[in-house]
């Protein structure tokens, strides 16, 4: 590599991404000062820039995760390699299938981003609708992500609690959250039963890379009548949806 070309503040930025995506609202200025090394004042600098960006997020207790900016790009990103294309060629031929609708998105932090839907013909509306954000702890496209994670690292990521309840049935305490998403780990998918919107239930599976990494959640949902009749259903095609789409994302079990 040409140093002469190298700009030493974007490797000090990119390191400051890197720490905070795998701890996310973990450290605070000073804990990334001595994790990396990096003079206090030069990164306050840095800091104050990145946040300004939308690049990370400060939260109570002046820890960081990272900001919309960075849910944006990764979107784009997903959509450079046709990740977005291949959910609605997928899903098209599984809606046809179940007759519900279907949804792709994505992790910023504690939050899901909705990249693609398929609708249902139905009156059926759901909460959510591509490029909206919404609390993954609340939905299982959210859940299933969250999975990959330790009881710790969900506590860093959702610091406060209670969690938000956004209806009488929202898992609100993250240690239970925690042991709720120990099914998906056993199952493959994960449910959720109108934690996010009263009369919804949905199921979601997880989407991997090449690296065998969560990048992203499938989910179908449907009202309470539909769930009794299709929700075997629902969790089969749910799961073979994300498996295709993990084939088309470059990953291979026998890797």
């Amino acid at each position: 590599m040409n140093e002469k070309y190298w700009n030493p503040a974007l490797e000090r930025a990119d390191k400051v991404l890197n720490l905070i995506a795998e701890n996310p609202s973990k450290y605070r200025l000073i804990d990334i000062s001595k994790k990396l090394e990096i003079n206090k004042s030069t990164l306050f600098i840095l800091i104050n820039t990145m946040e300004k960006l939308g690049w990370i997020t400060k939260h109570i207790g002046d820890v960081y995760s990272l900001g919309g900016t960075m849910g944006s790009l990764g979107a784009a990103y997903l959509k450079q390699f046709n990740l977005l294309h291949a959910f609605y060629e997928e899903a098209a031929e599984v809606q046809m299938k179940v007759k519900e609708n279907l949804q792709l998105g994505i992790l910023d932090g504690g939050d899901v981003i909705y990249l693609g839907k398929v609708k249902d013909d139905s009156m059926v509306q759901l909460v959510t609708e591509p490029g909206m954000k919404f609390p993954a702890y609340a939905t299982s496209i959210g859940k299933i992500q969250l999975s990959q994670y330790s009881l710790e690292e969900l506590k860093n990521i959702y610091s406060e609690e209670p969690l938000m309840s956004k209806t009488p049935y929202t898992i609100t305490s993250v240690e239970k959250l925690y042991e709720n998403l120990q099914q998906a780990k056993v199952q493959g998918y994960i449910e959720e039963h109108q934690e996010s919107a009263e009369g919804i239930h949905c199921v979601a599976a997880p989407v991997y890379d090449f690296n065998k990494r969560i990048i992203a959640g499938v989910s179908i949902a449907m009202i309470t009548a539909h769930w009794e009749k299709k929700g075997d259903m629902a969790r089969k095609e749910v799961v073979k949806l994300a498996n295709q789409l993990s084939l088309r994302s470059g990953y291979s079990k026998e890797q």
